[in-house]
């Protein structure tokens, strides 16, 4: 059974989605864009018999409070000191980190100011290597980095927060688009309404550049403590392609990698199969 609650970080009503027994291995789902911890509510199902699963919304998404741009700075490094606080409430010690999309960002500072705390690596179509920033897609992106002209706002603005993007992130790439859940893109619409949302996102992205310059570091924690890692990658994706998941191979001896034949949100296709592999993956470690 899932449990819907809310804890208080820096003032702000933080959201998150709780199963498991406790005393089980923790397991912490952090979401990518323009999602929620709506994305994980099947994979919670599937393992709240073998993890204690906790999915929080961060700062502007899902359930969470959602501050102006004036009142909160929507970076990665503001996402992960909430997400770090919030474990330290929760009293979590140690747990796996299941990544996708922004929550490679963010999950990827915690791990490298806390190597100590991170038991092991899920990584799903989350990128922390150039190679996965291809510039087909990454253009509009990078114009925006190295200009935040209104101009380029609004053409990030359309490309990624307009209704047919939102419906595409989740499509593209799939297999059987009949299985795909519309509430997803309903959802994102809805919560996106909010006055100043689109703004905070728009803020986000631009940010986002700025994970570029920590690639170096989060290779080098891989390199070094060596955390052990299952790569499930929607191979069809064309935000983070797979030449994103494999430099993954590169630097770390204990990696599970496989590509599935699915899209950016995997986990609405191929959420079975997902939860397989991760309990597999999570089986060999204890053996």
């Amino acid at each position: 059974m899932t449990h819907y609650r809310t804890a208080t970080v820096d003032g702000l009503k933080i959201f998150y989605r709780e199963a498991g027994d406790p005393a089980l291995p923790v397991l912490l789902l952090l979401h990518g864009f323009p999602a929620s911890s709506f994305m994980y509510r099947g994979l919670i199902e599937r393992l709240a018999h073998r993890f204690h699963v906790i999915a929080p919304d961060y700062p502007g998404f899902g359930h969470s409070d959602a501050p102006s741009v004036v009142e909160f700075a929507y970076t990665f490094d503001s996402l992960a000191d909430i997400v770090q606080k919030f474990t330290g409430q929760l009293g979590l010690a140690r747990y796996g980190l299941y990544m996708q999309d922004f929550g490679g960002p963010v999950g990827l500072r915690l791990a490298t100011r806390h190597p100590d705390k991170v038991s092991f690596l899920v990584v799903q179509n989350a990128n922390a290597y150039e190679e996965g920033l291809p510039d087909d897609f990454w253009g509009l992106a990078r114009a925006l980095w190295k200009d935040p002209s209104p101009a380029n706002y609004a053409k990030i603005r359309e490309a990624a927060m307009s209704d047919a993007a939102l419906e595409w992130n989740y499509t593209h790439g799939v297999k059987d688009p009949s299985r795909i859940d519309p509430d997803n893109w309903l959802l994102q619409r809805a919560l996106l309404a909010r006055p100043g949302n689109k703004d905070a996102m728009a803020a986000l992205l631009h940010d986002y550049g700025s994970n570029l310059s920590h690639y170096p570091a989060w290779q080098a924690y891989f390199r070094k403590h060596q955390p052990p890692a299952l790569v499930v990658w929607g191979a069809n994706d064309v935000i983070f392609p797979p030449s994103g998941a494999y430099p993954y191979q590169r630097d770390l001896r204990q990696v599970d990698f496989k590509l599935l034949d699915t899209g950016h949100f995997a986990l609405e296709e191929m959420g079975d199969v997902i939860a397989a592999h991760i309990e597999r993956f999570h089986d060999a470690l204890e053996a």
